[in-house]
Formats: C-alpha cells, structure tokens, sequence
C-alpha cells in the first residue's frame, strides 16, 4: 500500500473528555436528561448531527443541540484530547517509508485541521479531509470517495484505518483496503462486521499491514 487515510478520532487521538462534555453541556442548555461521559461513548465516530438526533428526536432540536455543541467544542473540547500512545512513533516510521498519508474524518474539517495542528502531526500528513458544517461529506463512503478523486490515488493501492464500523464500510465501498483498530470506541465485531480485512491492537501493529 503506498497511500494511507487515517481517521482521526479514536484512531489518531482519544477524544473522549471534548467530545462528551460538549454533548452533555449542549442537552443541558436544552433541558434534556444528561447522560455520564461513558454513556456518551457511543457517539464517538459516527456522524455527529445523527447522534444528536438520537438523543434528542427531532431535526430541529437536532440542529439545535449541534450550536451548542460547537459553542463548547470550538473553544474548549476539541483541545480536551490526547495523541494516543505509540501513535507518532508509527506515523514517523510510515512518513520514512515514502507512503502518503492524509486524514479522513467525519469531524468538520474546521476542527480536525485545528486539532492536527494543535498536536503538531500536520508535518505527517499531505491533507485533511473532513466534513463541512453543513454536513457534506459527513457520510465516511463520499469522503473517502471525495478523497481518492481529490488526491488522484488508485484504491487498490490505498488503505482506510479506522476504529469505527463506518470506516470500514466507507473503504470497502470505495475498493480501498479497511484496517481497524482496537485502542479505539469500536470492538472487534463491530470492526469485522463492517468490513475490516485486518484489525490491530496497538498503532505499533499497523506497520505490520501497511506493506
């Protein structure tokens, strides 16, 4: 595989603490029932706005709860993460060995570029890709699809890695190679369900799937 595609959330940094309480702080400001941050764990990969949905039940409150949300997150949440360990070292191995890497989020890209900088990765990386605020591209198959055309890479030489069921589904559907990882909010079912050709415990095993 010469080209990889990295999630960023569960797979690149642990963004529990950012992620839940802003959730929490945006179902508070509605005067909805606020779940423990283990409860919300479940929220970490999938896109955002249908999350939101779930826990609130309606579009509009839906799109309400996603302001809110973004009033915390873009000043506070999305610095309440860390790189997870390991994961350097292994992108400094890859970035030696010639392949290029980009980011392929469903995060909006507005954040996943500030969060990629804030965690000084971005020398590791070419691009990140991500959604829009709107929502465009949220959806992991028309990213990645959005990415192969953009960054003119064959997806038989490239490979999605990721700790959710939707990276996975969004590699295989674009014909690219899916790698899951187990560190992450995704289980091994979950993982091989969707898709997942290979699966790792630790980032130090991606180098062993990135030949």
């Amino acid at each position: 595989m010469n080209t990889i595609y990295f999630d960023l959330d569960g797979t690149l940094t642990d963004p529990k603490p950012g992620i839940t309480r802003s959730i929490q702080y945006a179902l508070g400001k509605l005067g909805r029932a606020v779940p423990t941050e283990d409860e919300l764990t479940w929220c970490i990969g999938p896109p955002l706005r249908a999350s939101l949905k779930e826990l609130v039940g309606t579009d509009e409150l839906a799109d309400a709860a996603l302001l809110l949300y973004r009033e915390r997150f873009g000043d506070i949440g999305l610095y309440e993460n860390e790189v997870y360990p390991g994961i350097e070292e292994t992108l400094s191995v890859l970035a030696k060995s010639g392949r290029r890497m980009f980011v392929a989020t469903s995060k909006a890209v507005v954040y996943a570029e500030r969060i990629i900088d804030h965690f000084k990765l971005r020398g590791y990386f070419e691009r990140v890709f991500g959604s829009e605020l709107d929502g465009t591209r949220a959806d992991k198959t028309d990213l990645l699809g959005y990415a192969l055309k953009t960054t003119g890479v064959d997806p038989t030489q490239a490979m999605m890695i990721g700790d959710r069921k939707f990276d996975m589904i969004g590699a295989r559907n674009n014909g690219m190679t899916a790698v899951g990882v187990l560190y992450g909010y995704g289980t091994k079912d979950e993982l091989l369900a969707g898709g997942a050709q290979h699966v790792c415990a630790a980032p130090r095993g991606l180098l062993d799937h990135a030949s």
